[in-house]
C-alpha cells in the first residue's frame, strides 16, 4: 500500500513538473528572437551592418530551425524526447551567452547556435504533447502558444528600457534571455531521469523507408501555412519599430508597439486553438485571421496618423498570434497520433522556415533598395492573401497519412 502510495505520489510529482517543463520551453522559444527587433537600428549602427545583414540576425535562426527540424525527431526516436529537449535548451543557452560577446563572428554564430537550440524544443513540443496530453492537445497548445507569447512580448518591450535606459548597451540586453533557458535546462534533466519510470506509449518517430510525409499534399500546405504566417510574423518582429520609427515615432515608443501588438495577441493565442478543437473544419478561422492580417499591414501602409498606425499594429498582433497558434494546433489536428504529429512538426517546420528565414532579409533588400516601406507592406499584404490560400487547404477535416479523405 505504501509502494503504491509512493508511486502514485511520484507520478502526480512527474505529471506536474512535465507540464511546467512544457511551459518553459514555451517561454524560450520567443525572446531570444522577439528581443532583436528593438535593438537591431542599434545593433547595425554599432556593428555597422547593412539592413539586409543585419536582418540575418532574425534569419540565421530560422535557417538553422530548417536545417535540424528534420533531424530532430530521429535524435529524439533514439535518444528520448527529454534528453533531446535538454540538450536543445543547452544549446539555447550558449548561443545567447556567445552572442553577447563583442565579436562579430560571435554575434552570428551566437544567433545560429539560438536557432538549433529553439529548433529543437519547437519540433518536439507537439509530439510531447500529443504522447503525454493526447486528450488535451487542444488546450496545451493554447496554455503553451500563450506562455511562448508572453514572453516574446516581454522580450520585445524591455530591450531599448534595458539597453538605454538602465544603460546596460544591447548586449545585456540580449544576455538577460539566458536565464529561462538555464532554468528550463535544470527542469528538463530532472525529467529526463526520471523519464523510465513514466512511460505512455512507446514512440518510434521516423525510419526512413516509412516517411511518407513529403509526398502528402496535405502536409506540404500545413508547412506553406506555417512558413508563411511565419514569414509575416518574423519580419514584423524584425522591422516594425523600424516602420514605426520612419513615420515619426521614437525607437522606445516602437519597441514598446511591438510589445503591445504580442500582448494583444495573447487572447487569440489561447482561444484560436481552443476554439478550433470543437470544430471539424478551421477554414472560417483561417479567413478572419488573414483577413486581419491584410487589414492590419493595409494600415500600416496608409499610416497618415499615429492612430491609424496603432490601430493596425493591434490588428497584426490578434492576425499574427492566432495564425501562429492555429498552425501549432495543425500539426497535431491534422495527425492521429504522437509519431505522425512528430513527423509532421519536422517536415512542416523544416519547409516552413525556409520561407520564413528570407522574410527579414528580403524586406530588408526592398527597403535598401527603395529606401520606402510601400513596396515591403505590399509584399507582406500578398504574403498575408497567400497564408489564407493554403489555410484553407490546411483547416480541412482531413488526417495526413489517411488517404486525405473526409473523416
Amino acid at each position: 500500500m505504501e509502494l503504491h502510495q509512493n508511486t502514485k505520489q511520484y507520478d502526480k510529482t512527474y505529471r506536474v513538473l512535465l507540464f511546467i517543463g512544457i511551459i518553459v520551453v514555451a517561454f524560450n522559444l520567443r525572446p531570444a528572437i522577439t528581443s532583436i527587433g528593438p535593438l537591431i537600428g542599434i545593433i547595425r549602427d554599432d556593428v555597422g551592418l547593412s539592413n539586409w545583414s543585419v536582418g540575418l540576425l532574425t534569419s540565421l535562426p530560422l535557417i538553422a530551425f530548417a536545417i535540424m527540424s528534420p533531424i530532430v525527431p530521429r535524435l529524439a526516436n533514439r535518444y528520448t524526447n527529454e534528453r533531446i529537449m535538454m540538450v536543445g535548451l543547452i544549446l539555447l543557452a550558449i548561443g545567447i551567452s556567445a552572442r553577447s560577446i563583442s565579436l562579430i563572428s560571435l554575434l552570428f554564430a551566437g544567433t545560429l547556435f539560438v536557432g538549433l537550440g529553439i529548433a529543437i524544443c519547437n519540433v518536439l513540443l507537439p509530439g510531447v504533447i500529443k504522447d503525454k496530453f493526447p486528450a488535451r492537445v487542444a488546450l496545451m497548445t493554447s496554455l503553451y502558444s500563450t506562455a511562448m507569447g508572453i514572453f516574446a512580448a516581454a522580450a520585445s518591450g524591455l530591450s531599448i528600457p534595458i539597453a538605454t535606459g538602465m544603460d546596460l548597451g544591447w548586449k545585456l540586453a540580449l544576455l538577460i534571455w539566458c536565464l529561462p533557458a538555464i532554468i528550463g535546462i535544470f527542469i528538463w534533466v530532472y525529467l529526463n531521469k526520471n523519464n523510465n519510470k513514466e512511460q505512455t506509449e512507446e514512440i518510434n518517430y521516423i525510419n526512413p523507408s516509412e516517411n511518407r510525409m513529403w509526398k502528402s499534399p496535405l502536409a506540404w500546405h500545413v508547412a506553406a501555412f506555417m512558413g508563411l504566417q511565419s514569414f509575416l510574423f518574423y519580419v514584423t518582429i524584425s522591422w516594425l519599430p523600424e516602420i514605426l520609427h520612419d513615420y515619426g515615432m521614437d525607437i522606445a515608443h516602437a519597441g514598446w508597439m511591438l510589445s503591445m501588438m504580442q500582448f494583444i495577441g495573447l487572447p487569440a493565442s489561447f482561444f484560436v486553438p481552443v476554439i478550433a478543437g470543437k470544430f471539424k473544419s478551421q477554414r472560417p478561422i483561417v479567413v478572419i485571421m488573414a483577413s486581419c492580417s491584410v487589414i492590419g499591414y493595409s494600415g500600416l501602409l496608409l499610416g497618415n496618423s499615429y492612430v491609424m498606425l496603432v490601430i493596425s499594429t493591434v490588428i497584426i498582433g490578434i492576425a499574427l498570434s492566432g495564425t501562429f497558434a492555429l498552425a501549432l494546433a495543425f500539426l497535431g489536428m491534422r495527425a492521429k497520433n504522437a509519431k505522425q504529429a512528430a513527423e509532421l512538426s519536422g517536415m512542416a517546420q523544416a519547409l516552413g522556415y525556409v520561407l520564413a528565414a528570407a522574410g527579414p532579409i528580403f524586406i530588408g533588400y526592398l527597403y535598401d533598395l527603395t529606401h520606402l516601406w510601400a513596396i515591403p507592406l505590399i509584399t507582406l499584404i500578398i504574403i498575408a492573401l497567400m497564408v489564407m490560400a493554403f489555410g484553407l487547404s490546411a483547416g480541412r477535416d482531413v488526417y495526413v497519412l489517411d488517404g486525405e479523405s473526409q473523416n
